[in-house]
């Protein structure tokens, strides 16, 4: 039996900040589990969850400059670019110079990338109902609110 001469009678006062009760480790575990599971459905289409979070950004608003699409997802530049590249590679956009200002670049949806549209989100949709089973909808919109608040509270 190992002997420890550290005095471990403060640790209950910690134990909400501890894992694996704490906060922090459930909202990475939950993550971590969509994550997955995303990743999982998205599969047969060569996607990734950042992919979508990519179309997600341009089919809301197509033709979003890279910096653009990167500070809506608060992504560094070489990370995004890489991901675009393979988004270019399998046709589900394009990149354009932008006509008034050459330094930047356009992405556009391509035909294919346009057609998941109708393909994604009932994916989504349906891991979000996996997710959210038993949870009453009100506490589902106070949920979402509580995150935003969290996500608000560092930036």
């Amino acid at each position: 039996m190992p002997f420890s001469s550290v005095n471990h009678s403060h640790l209950t006062e910690w134990e909400e900040v501890l894992a694996p009760q704490s906060l922090g480790y459930r909202i990475k575990l939950l993550s971590m589990l969509l994550s997955r599971t995303f990743q999982e459905r998205l599969e047969p289409y060569g996607l990734t969850p950042f992919h979508w979070v990519v179309l997600c950004c341009l089919w809301q608003e197509d033709g979003l400059a890279t910096s653009s699409i990167g500070e809506r997802l608060q992504q560094v530049g070489g990370t995004l670019t890489g991901v675009i590249d393979r988004m270019e590679e399998r046709g589900l956009v394009r990149r354009e110079r932008d006509m008034r200002d050459r330094r930047i670049w356009r992405i556009w949806l391509t035909e294919a990338g346009k057609e998941l549209e109708e393909v994604l989100p009932p994916i989504a949709l349906d891991i979000r109902e996996q997710a959210m089973a038993g949870i009453p909808e009100a506490e589902r919109e106070l949920l979402s609110r509580l995150i935003d608040q969290a996500i608000a509270n560092f930036s």
